[in-house]
């Protein structure tokens, strides 16, 4: 099995283009042509010839290795007006797929998408955490092998968006507040070796911003920052086209800052940190206390859509902290376009605007006024089909080294 983790974080062993093996060649071309066809959509040989500027046999070639790889298929294009239809190359869909594996603090679920990444609510499957790591495991195989035991389709790999510290180096789940049944284990490795497919897991604030460049409003963004507010709090950055992830994964717990350092205590075992005071759970808890009664983060936030229940003071604390909390991210960060992944604030525009006031209120000036802050479009399914499918580009040919090759030639 391919150890996912060694090959991203490794630094590659770059080769002068003029002596490299005629086989990482082959793999660059493939890596080229299948990069057009996933920014551009379906395009004929002759199309992908023009777009990448190798050479027809060459193309052919790619396409061949790609066609056997499952990775692309073909179909007949629209017939012209004069001579041949040209066949269409386009990301597999009807042979092949990808699974995606979220996992939440209340709810998992698991998807399965062709290589468009478009999903089908019919190829989703939900349900409750379970309550410790062995049911966890024992559930997330029997729904996968449900998929990939569909006739007729190959199986490529599954994408994981997983909360909490995860340590890229060896895969494994270092601390999850709101999730600890995951603590110290390495669910990506135990996956691969139930299924007998690659697993890749990603923090589930990185499988955000993976989303938002794929499928979202990031489309195009080299430089931009998410911050994910649900069962916890999260930041995830994209600096030059890449993931910031710090020097072993740990990057962007911008919910474990001491805001109230007498307040509330936190699964991370400190106290007051914002996410105490701002996230989805928070705002359930407060609900549930003033209640008298547990209610779910689900319920939370319906309750407080749908005005049933008086949150208005709760909901003002929740924008003041995070005011707090996104201003220090504008301040020490300084990113042109930053998103907002909440379930609450998605839903009212006018909670939305009231957070961005108190961000207004608790960053600088000049800070604030670049910042284009909005509402985020990509989910963490998408996050964990994107994942898996960057994966598959990068077994191509890993990205650092596709783009020293390029600025050899």
């Amino acid at each position: 099995m391919t150890n996912a983790s060694n090959r991203s974080h490794a630094a590659p062993e770059v080769t002068p283009a003029s002596h490299v093996r005629p086989s990482l060649l082959g793999k660059m071309n493939e890596r080229q042509v299948f990069q057009v066809i996933q920014r551009h959509g379906p395009a004929s040989r002759a199309e992908l010839t023009r777009a990448t500027g190798i050479s027809a046999p060459t193309v052919s070639k790619a396409v061949a290795s790609l066609l056997e790889s499952g990775l692309l298929e073909e179909e007949d294009a629209p017939a012209p007006l004069r001579g041949r239809p040209a066949k269409q190359l386009r990301l597999a869909s009807k042979a092949s797929q990808v699974l995606a594996l979220v996992i939440d603090a209340e709810k998992c679920c698991l998807a399965a998408a062709g290589l468009h990444g478009e999903l089908d609510e019919q190829r989703v499957h939900r349900f409750a955490t379970p309550g410790t790591y062995e049911a966890l495991i024992e559930t997330a195989v029997e729904q996968a092998q449900a998929f990939a035991d569909k006739r007729g389709l190959r199986t490529l790999g599954m994408g994981i968006s997983l909360p909490g510290l995860l340590d890229y180096r060896d895969r494994r789940s270092v601390l999850s507040p709101n999730l600890p049944l995951t603590n110290n284990h390495t669910i990506g490795p135990d996956l691969e070796d139930r299924l007998g497919m690659e697993c890749i897991v990603l923090q589930e604030s990185h499988s955000l911003c993976l989303a938002e460049q794929y499928y979202g409003n990031a489309q195009g963004l080299d430089n931009f920052g998410i911050v994910d507010i649900g069962a916890g709090i999260g930041l995830g950055l994209m600096t030059g086209g890449r993931l910031l992830t710090g020097a072993c994964g740990l990057a962007g717990e911008i919910g474990h800052i001491t805001v109230e350092p007498e307040g509330l205590p936190c699964g991370c075992g400190n106290r007051g940190c914002l996410e105490t005071v701002s996230s989805i759970s928070a705002v359930s808890k407060a609900l549930s206390k003033q209640l008298g009664r547990s209610i779910t983060n689900e319920e939370a936030v319906a309750a407080v859509i749908d005005g049933t229940i008086d949150a208005r003071e709760i909901v003002a604390k929740m924008n003041l902290y995070l005011g707090i909390g996104i201003g220090v991210l504008l301040n020490v960060m300084n990113p042109s376009t930053l998103f907002i992944h909440s379930p609450l604030h998605a839903a009212d525009r006018k909670l939305f605007d009231a957070m961005v006031e108190q961000v207004r209120l608790h960053s600088l000036g000049p800070n604030f006024a670049q910042a284009n802050i909005k509402i985020a479009q990509g989910t963490k399914k998408q996050g964990a089909i994107a994942g898996i499918l960057r994966h598959l580009t990068n077994t191509l040919v890993p990205e650092l080294a596709a783009a020293s090759m390029q600025n050899e030639q």
